[in-house]
């Protein structure tokens, strides 16, 4: 029986070791190189063209980032997963590279041995966006971000913790809702210690970055239903209480 082929780029020794150890006694894999250098990971994934790629943003040489851009150029349906901390910025980057999974450090050889045949079992239509799959998250914070990062609000904007911070007061207050201007806006301004009109402002900006992404379908697989059609965007109070009614409704938290 023919097993999967796969590259194995990863800067830590240890884990190097253990993933490929686990990989090869599987059974079902063969581990056709495993390093460090990013530089020659390019060039051997190009070569042999391997049925997935694990690959660390953190490389000697070439990162994981430009490992998996290089690739993506002139091989678009590479499968890659990437690894690293738990990191929002790092992992919408790996995702924006074209990584179509993120496994979060650390992470237990068991579950990344299931996570990997997640991706094995997957066969995405040419085109399609692949869902992106990381360790459940735990917190309330992570529930919210793994939200944004879904439908593509980049966690380096300010409207990003504005954002985030509304919801979780909407969660413990839902009343809060009705009271925008008056009351969220302004709770949020002196936490961050700016005004309410940059409040507003910034998080009217992270939805329409969400919105001009044209991630459409993605927002709506969010919330369960095609909510929003084309360049329809929905009021920042909307917004808020969507993803707030979500995580209720869901017993998230």
């Amino acid at each position: 029986m023919r097993t999967n082929s796969v590259i194995l780029l990863e800067s830590n020794a240890a884990a190097l070791e253990l993933l490929k150890t686990a990989l090869e006694e599987s059974n079902d894999f063969t581990v056709e190189h495993a390093g460090d250098d990013g530089d020659v990971g390019v060039k051997t994934i190009l070569k042999t063209k391997p049925d997935l790629v694990i690959v660390s943003v953190f490389l000697k040489g070439t990162d994981g980032f430009g490992v998996i851009q290089a690739v993506k150029k002139t091989w678009v349906d590479a499968k890659i997963i990437a690894t690293g901390l738990s990191n929002d910025t790092i992992i919408e980057r790996a995702l924006e590279s074209g990584a179509a999974y993120y496994l979060v450090k650390p992470f237990s050889v068991e579950n990344a041995m299931e996570r990997i045949r997640d991706v094995m079992k997957d066969k995405p239509e040419s085109g399609k966006e692949v869902a992106v799959s990381k360790r459940k998250p735990v917190t309330l914070e992570e529930k919210i971000s793994e939200i944004f990062i879904s439908i593509g609000i980049p966690p380096h904007i300010k409207g990003y913790g504005y954002l985030r911070e509304g919801i979780k007061m909407t969660i413990e207050n839902p009343y809060i809702i009705n009271s925008v201007t008056k009351e969220l806006y302004p709770t949020i301004a002196k936490k961050f210690g700016t005004s309410p009109s940059k409040v507003e402002r910034a998080i009217r900006h992270a939805i329409e970055v969400a919105w001009n992404r044209g991630r459409i379908d993605a927002i709506n697989a969010i919330f369960g239903a095609r909510i929003y059609l084309g360049t329809e965007k929905p009021t920042n109070s909307e917004f808020v209480a969507l993803v707030a009614d979500k995580l209720l409704l869901e017993n998230m938290i």
